[in-house]
């Protein structure tokens, strides 16, 4: 198996294994081409300039999985009380055929020594059902966070 950070040269992998693991998640497939399209824009120039940077996994020349990471602007919090950054995974994908064979718990460990290198202490993740075994298994524990969709303002 080879390892290699995500380069620009990747963007259409990226788009391709989040919207894989969208779909695998029950998600519909217009709401998918949504996001895709408007994903793909935002990502651009964030691969280009690093901001989004991670890692991809490789066999005979052959992408098999693949992992995101961000650095978040964020105030100083009970969680991190030194730092003002947390680290962020996203789009943690095996494909189906490659699959159990540890290697999200490899692309894991990757961002844990990513993150580590840049001085981040804590980092967050959002986890489809499929994948919140592995991520508890790894010592990760659900907070407290909740959402909303917000509303255009009114006149």
């Amino acid at each position: 198996m080879d390892v290699r950070p995500l380069d620009v040269q990747d963007l259409e992998l990226i788009c391709r294994h989040r919207e894989a693991m969208f779909r695998e998640a029950g998600r519909d497939e217009a709401t998918l081409r949504t996001m895709t399209e408007h994903f793909r824009a935002w990502l651009a120039p964030r691969l280009a300039d690093g901001a989004y940077f991670g890692y991809v996994l490789s066999e005979r020349g052959e992408a098999i999985a693949g992992i995101g990471l961000m650095l978040i602007d964020w105030p100083p919090h009970p969680l991190h009380p030194e730092t003002a950054q947390r680290g962020y995974v996203l789009n943690v994908y095996v494909e189906p055929g490659a699959r159990r064979r540890g290697l999200a718990r490899e692309l894991m460990r990757l961002a844990d020594e990513a993150f580590a290198r840049r001085g981040v202490t804590y980092a967050i993740l959002h986890a489809t059902e499929q994948g919140r075994p592995l991520y508890e298994g790894l010592g990760w524990r659900a907070t407290t966070e909740m959402a909303t969709a917000v509303l255009p303002a009114r006149a």
